[in-house]
Parts: C-alpha cells; sequence; structure tokens
C-alpha cells in the first residue's frame, strides 16, 4: 500500500499539489480524474520520483519511501508516460531491455527472453524488431508498458492513457489495465476521460485546480 501524507509540491509561483493525502490500496486501479491545471501529471511525478516534493512524505508498506532520492525506490515504480518516452534510436526490444540490463544487471539472453515473454504478452511480438518512428500510437503504448513491466515494478502509473488513441482504441487499453489488476498489478492512472476512468478505476479520486 502507497500512502501520500500532507503533501505539498509548488511549481514557481503557482501551488500545484496541497496537504494532499490519500492511499492507494494492492492490486487495484486508482483513478485520478481531473481537468487540465488540476496537477495530476505533477503528482504522478512526484509518486515516481520525477519531480521532488516539497514536503509531506510517500510510505510503501509503512516504511518511508524516496523515489526521487533513492535508485531502489524508484525502480518499484513503473510509468508509462503520455508521449511514450521511447528511445528513437533502439528498437523495440532494445527500449524493453535496456533498464533491465543496466539496473537490474541481467545478462542480456536473459533480458531478452523476458521481453520476448512480455512482447507475447502484449500481442506485439511481431514489433521487436521496429524502431519506434514505425509504430501506431496504440503500438507505442504498449511498448512503453512493456518497458515498465519489464522492470517487475510494484506499482505502475499512467499519465493520459488514452489522450492519443480513438474509441476502439480506448476499449483495448481498458481490457489490458484489467488483465493486469487480474493479475495483482497495483496501478495508477491520471486522466481527464470520465467515461474511461468509470470503466477501470477500483477507486476514484476527483481533483481540481487550486484557486489563486
Amino acid at each position: 500500500m502507497l500512502e501520500l501524507q500532507h503533501i505539498n509540491k509548488r511549481i514557481g509561483d503557482r501551488q500545484i499539489l496541497k496537504d494532499l493525502s490519500l492511499t492507494i490500496p494492492d492490486h487495484a486501479i486508482t483513478v485520478i480524474v481531473g481537468p487540465s491545471g488540476a496537477g495530476k501529471t505533477t503528482l504522478l511525478r512526484c509518486i515516481s520520483g520525477l519531480s521532488a516534493l516539497d514536503s509531506g512524505k510517500l510510505l510503501l508498506d509503512g516504511e518511508p519511501f524516496d523515489p526521487h532520492q533513492r535508485p531502489a525506490d524508484r525502480r518499484a515504480i513503473g510509468v508509462v508516460f503520455q508521449d511514450f518516452q521511447l528511445f528513437p534510436n533502439l528498437t523495440v526490444l532494445g527500449n524493453i531491455t535496456l533498464a533491465p540490463t543496466l539496473a537490474l544487471k541481467l545478462r542480456p539472453a536473459e533480458a531478452e527472453q523476458k521481453a520476448q515473454t512480455l512482447l507475447e504478452k502484449l500481442n506485439i511480438s511481431n514489433l521487436r524488431q521496429l524502431y519506434p518512428y514505425a509504430l501506431s500510437g496504440g503500438q507505442k503504448q504498449r511498448v512503453a508498458l512493456a518497458r515498465a513491466l519489464a522492470m517487475k515494478p510494484r506499482l505502475i502509473c499512467y499519465d493520459e492513457p488514452t489522450s492519443a488513441l480513438d474509441s476502439g482504441l480506448r476499449g483495448r487499453v481498458a481490457a489490458l489495465l484489467l488483465s493486469l489488476k487480474a493479475e495483482g498489478i497495483t496501478q495508477i492512472v491520471v486522466t481527464h476521460d470520465q467515461d474511461f476512468a468509470k470503466t477501470i478505476a477500483d477507486h476514484m479520486i476527483n481533483v481540481v485546480p487550486i484557486a489563486g
């Protein structure tokens, strides 16, 4: 269980997160819903360690958790970015195996075997030798998810996972997230898409921009 206690974050002169406390239960999908400017992505960046908190603390299973300062804690969180952030100079397979070989010290053959298993699970094994420029938005998203899963995270965060997808693909993404939940993976989704949120959420948190 991930706990956020009295989180505060400013960007420049603007207060983005103010005294925010919430609990992310294990093995469930928590969806954070709100309009642009409500701090959804900033919250995700703080949870994943990409941004530092101004104050407050994170706890994982009741223990202090600091993914911004401690690399070992950072590996507990996987992130699927809105723009996917795949490495353009690497193939699909290279994108998925890079972090496990560098951070987890897996042998290349072992990393490739695990990557192939993930590609098959996500129905994109035929893409393994392609480069990101040759992929559709939905394919890039699955590659980004495979890359996150390859690090065996405790929790996966998604930033606006349906923003670049048509209605048919949104349904596939919903089915994919629900299948991962069935495997016991804890997930946090930030979105402005209320219909998508209602389809997948075990717990929904509505946020609004801070006045002033």
